[in-house]
């Protein structure tokens, strides 16, 4: 009589990276003999793959695993796991605070989590952290795990690490160096996606814009990916991120602009507008420069939609810095932006900097009028597409109304409308009501139904 299989239940904290390990993760398991369950009492095996970007994702990550020590208890043979940034970062601290947890593992060695478990099972708890990526190229990049969001989507691996040194940053410590994938087998695996029914592909990496210098060893080979990837046979839509902007050159812009695929989006993280506390975070660059390359851009593609990351209250930010940031994001006229409160992570430059913290009131103070500049340029940008037609890719229904569909313009802009449209189809939406961070509008025809094919599953997190 056939054993019943193994459960398990992935949950991630952070950012597209953490997201796409999770799904190498669950295909990994799953390859490994498990299934899939979003019911923390029947899972067998939990896994935590974590951020350690922001102070909340240690106090998310130390709350689930309170609540996972009473399971435990209940039932001894659960296995729990913890993998990713965090993991990377605190090591053997991880089981010290919760000595519970029967695997830690990092960033560096995510292709050995199956392993690491069974080896947990026979041998007891296990905690194994490699300082630098793994030399096999399987484990570094596990090509044979395809990662879908969604039918129609899937994100590609195009590097891993950051040779960046931002002062605010833990990634390189956690990802290590930048190491890029072969160009050719990143155009054979997509090649591949497009064969089993991906129409949309988005490129990942921590700086996309550096992809291939460590394979030239002179110069990045981006605009030449982007090219090659949105000629690929069925790909008709092609996004990225993140890019930096010091490493934003002419070339890639050309290549956004001439090739069809290449969607009209670009994040393009300011984190600051002055230039005082941009040389403090060892940006590279001056506000000047950043609008600059901005104007470049938006000049050479037309409808070009741009979103950004901006750090309030870094360490040492005054009140004119605080204007300088305020009068950048007035004139890039940003679509959206990601904000955030500074946030020390020990290990980083910038959590020495405790003689300079910004106090949280005044900083708090700051991030509202920032939001408010924010979204008056998205919601005057957003109005200025009423009436339009807009190419509108269905996600699914809205999450707060199963009767209203979703999707996403090729400016990634979030777009509700009624019908009853399979995830996949590709629909034009006339746009009709606007707000800061969506639009709203009626369908129009259908463009292109997604062809019949095997689900691939895809976990929830």
């Amino acid at each position: 009589m056939a054993s019943t299989p193994r459960k398990y239940l992935i949950r991630t904290f952070g950012c597209q990276m953490n997201e796409h390990d999770s799904q190498r993760l669950a295909r990994q398991l799953e390859a490994d003999g498990m299934e899939a369950t979003e019911d923390v009492e029947q899972a067998d095996v939990v896994l935590l793959n974590t951020c350690c970007i922001r102070e909340n994702a240690d106090n998310k990550l130390y709350g689930h695993l309170g609540h996972l020590a009473a399971e435990k208890q209940k039932r001894p043979d659960l296995q729990i796991a913890v993998a990713g940034c965090l993991a990377q970062k605190d090591a053997g601290l991880v089981r010290e605070k919760a000595p519970h947890v029967d695997v830690v593992l990092g960033t560096h060695n995510v292709g050995r989590a199956a392993e690491l478990l069974r080896h947990a099972q026979e041998h007891g708890p296990v905690v194994e952290i490699l300082d630098e990526a793994v030399t096999s190229e399987d484990d570094a990049f596990p090509e044979a795990l395809p990662v879908r969001d969604l039918p129609h989507a899937a994100w590609v691996t195009i590097q891993i690490g950051c040779d960046n040194k931002c002062a605010f940053c833990i990634v390189p410590a956690v990802r290590g160096k930048e190491i890029s994938r072969p160009f050719d087998e990143l155009i054979s695996e997509i090649e591949q996606l497009a064969a089993d029914g991906v129409t949309e592909v988005t490129l990942l990496g921590q700086n996309v814009n550096s992809y291939g210098r460590d394979i030239t060893k002179r110069r990045p080979m981006f605009a030449e990916l982007l090219q090659a990837v949105g000629a690929v046979d069925g790909i008709r839509r092609v996004r990225f991120t993140s890019p930096h902007p010091k490493d934003l050159r002419p070339e890639t812009i050309e290549a956004m602009a001439q090739t069809p695929a290449v969607c009209e989006h670009l994040h393009l993280p300011l984190q600051s507008g002055s230039d005082r506390v941009l040389a403090a975070m060892h940006r590279g660059y001056t506000a000047s420069r950043y609008l600059e390359k901005l104007a470049n851009a938006r000049a050479a593609i037309d409808d070009l939609a741009v979103t950004t990351d901006i750090i309030v209250g870094f360490p040492g930010e005054t009140d004119d810095d605080f204007e300088r940031t305020l009068e950048v994001a007035a004139a890039a006229e940003y679509d959206s932006a990601y904000t955030f409160l500074f946030s020390p992570r020990p290990g980083t430059e910038a959590a020495q900097m405790t003689d300079r913290a910004v106090p949280g009131d005044v900083a708090a103070e700051r991030f509202q009028r920032l939001r408010v500049v924010v979204e008056r340029s998205a919601l005057q940008k957003h109005e200025a597409r009423i009436g339009r037609v807009e190419e509108v890719v269905v996600e699914g229904p809205s999450k707060r109304d199963a009767s209203v569909l979703t999707g996403r313009t090729r400016q990634n802009k979030l777009v509700h409308f009624d019908g009853a449209l399979p995830v996949g189809t590709v629909a034009d939406v006339e746009v009709t009501r606007a707000a800061p961070h969506h639009l709203a509008g009626v369908l129009v025809d259908v463009r292109e139904r997604p062809a019949r094919r095997a689900r691939i599953p895809v976990i929830a997190v």
